[in-house]
């Protein structure tokens, strides 16, 4: 092989090898850029889950103290703010700021206050108290698939920063690695299957 084959070969190979960690960095921003969407996403669905169950606790459905409770945790879980560090780059805010705690917690007060005989009651009794305790279930449900749909694209960005070529690189720049949301998301649900 002459020196100008060599050089051809050479140059094709650092192409090739350029052409690779561009596409990596692209998928990489990617994938973080879902996993901001999806925390955002997260986050709207845990609002929208507060609002519902402020708005049943204030139907008139429930007894006093329930209602009590129940608003005393949607209040909580709607002042919490998520922590956003919207700086030089986008993605950096890719955190939950803690409110893990503050969500499960009006889970709790949920599955408390909502045994199945109240849930059957209220939508037996129909009115505001119904259609507020549909809204709640439909909210947690969004909870719930948002929160999936989140830990599944923070565990692909892990998995694809696990590499070692994303590490020799530095591929990801200094941006955080994202963190899965742990929480409890559960609902109640009568058990007549509606």
């Amino acid at each position: 092989m002459s020196a100008l084959e060599w050089s051809a070969l050479v140059l094709a190979l650092v192409i090739l090898i350029a052409w690779y960690l561009s596409y990596s960095a692209a998928r990489l921003d990617r994938l973080h850029a879902k996993v901001e969407g999806a925390l955002s996403a997260l986050d709207a669905a845990l609002v929208r889950r507060a609002e519902a169950s402020l708005e049943l606790a204030n139907s008139g459905a429930l007894d006093p103290a329930s209602g009590f409770l129940i608003a005393g945790a949607a209040s909580q879980s709607l002042e919490r703010t998520t922590e956003r560090a919207f700086e030089s780059d986008l993605l950096e805010g890719q955190h939950f700021a803690g409110s893990e705690g503050v969500e499960s917690e009006l889970t709790e007060v949920l599955l408390a206050a909502l045994p199945d005989d109240v849930i059957a009651r209220t939508r037996d009794d129909g009115g505001l108290g119904a259609a507020a305790l549909e809204r709640v279930e439909a909210a947690g449900l969004r909870v719930q698939l948002a929160r999936r749909f989140h830990n599944d694209a923070v565990k692909e960005v892990q998995r694809v920063r696990g590499k070692r070529v994303v590490q020799l690189f530095r591929l990801a720049g200094h941006a955080d690695l994202p963190q899965t949301v742990e929480l409890d998301d559960s609902f109640p649900r009568a058990r007549d299957g509606s």
